[in-house]
């Protein structure tokens, strides 16, 4: 079988890494031959190189380029795949024009979020709306994100994301990271995300000040792209800023969760998190905010603990208990650990997709 992968960007995300997985899992299986478009010179997962298949960078001169069409349309006709499978809402606007009239089998793997409220205005809506009639699989990682999306039943297929644990075979010790970043409290607390928009930082930081304001035993990390902008740092009161490590983009983010004694993700929108994958595959308690696909990754109060959006009194108490009790941590980890291994693994994922691409997209 012939696949042609397009994604937008390689960049340091949860989809992208998704992807750079699928492929290092089918490059050992004779069944597969395959190639990769990708729309940008973003690339953060550089193991991609190693695996000697085909890349190919076609990226847009202009934000609204036609002639990608054209060039994506030549493309299809000349490796002529049994099933293109775009991995973004940008990649699918481009290919399904071209798939449609060459009749190839196209996948639409857009759905990676579950938005609360949809309509004209966002851009990924109105892909949706364009590129869905055109597809013969959409896939989403939550059922709450083909919801969202309204995807036609008879075309979705869920498939969650799934954690790679040989990720864990080269950790860094905790005591070396808190040596590294000056840790001196008997507790840190943190969170993974980008400072954007759809990550709700500051109810993360204004819980953090209030749990400050009644104890000085906790640092708080926030790592991802933008948290050490000036933008994150002025939501932090000036007498608190010891407390916390304002750390950006990192790489071998297993090593810094392994640190955390109690991990959090305030959000205003999830698919499946990345982020809550990689907490729960460390054993770690989890507090997140109800809602999307991570009511389909988090058992309230077995594995993790569901809150109220935009409540950081609900937050700050709730870390506070985790913290008091090292048994309910430890009970709370041990579960969320084993729920990954069970339902969330990477070859879980994988087997999911050969079965997608043997049967479904047949």
């Amino acid at each position: 079988m012939r696949i042609l992968f397009i994604i937008d960007t390689l960049g340091a995300g949860g989809k992208e890494r998704r992807l750079t997985e699928l492929l290092k899992a089918l490059k050992s299986w004779n069944d597969f031959e395959f190639e990769l478009v990708v729309m940008s010179n973003d690339i953060h997962y550089k193991e991609i190189f190693e695996l000697g298949i085909t890349i190919r960078f076609i990226t847009r001169k202009i934000r609204k380029d036609i002639a990608l069409f054209y060039r994506f349309l030549k493309l299809c006709r000349s490796y002529r795949p049994d099933i293109v499978h775009c991995w973004d809402s940008m990649s699918a606007v481009y290919l399904a024009p071209a798939c449609k009239l060459l009749k190839i089998k196209l996948v639409n793997g857009m759905v990676i979020d579950s938005p609360a409220r949809q309509n004209i205005f966002n851009k990924h809506w109105l892909r949706a709306r364009l590129t869905f009639p055109l597809s013969d699989v959409i896939v989403g990682n939550s059922r709450a994100g083909l919801k969202a999306y309204r995807a036609p039943d008879r075309k979705s297929v869920v498939i969650h994301n799934g954690f790679n644990f040989e990720r864990l075979n080269s950790i860094i010790a905790p005591e070396i990271i808190r040596e590294q970043l000056t840790i001196e409290t008997p507790f840190v607390v943190g969170m993974v995300a980008s400072f954007s928009k759809y990550k709700d930082y500051p109810t993360f930081l204004r819980s953090a000040q209030l749990l400050l304001d009644e104890r000085n035993d906790i640092t708080f990390l926030a790592i991802g792209n933008g948290t050490d902008s000036e933008d994150c740092r002025t939501l932090i009161e000036k007498q608190y800023l010891s407390h916390f490590r304002l750390l950006g983009k990192k790489t071998h983010i297993e090593s810094f969760v392994n640190t955390m004694d109690v991990c959090v993700l305030s959000t205003f929108t999830e698919g499946i998190s990345n982020s809550i994958l990689e907490y729960m595959a460390l054993g770690k308690p989890v507090i997140a905010t109800s809602g999307g696909g991570t009511c389909e990754l988090v058992t309230d109060r077995v594995t993790g603990f569901l809150i109220r959006p935009s409540d950081p009194g609900e937050l700050s108490g709730m870390i506070g208990l985790l913290l008091n009790d090292k048994n309910l941590r430890d009970e709370i980890g041990s579960k969320a650990k084993s729920r990954i291994e069970e339902h969330f693994s990477m070859d879980h994922m994988i087997r999911k997709y050969m079965d997608l691409y043997n049967n479904k997209a047949d």
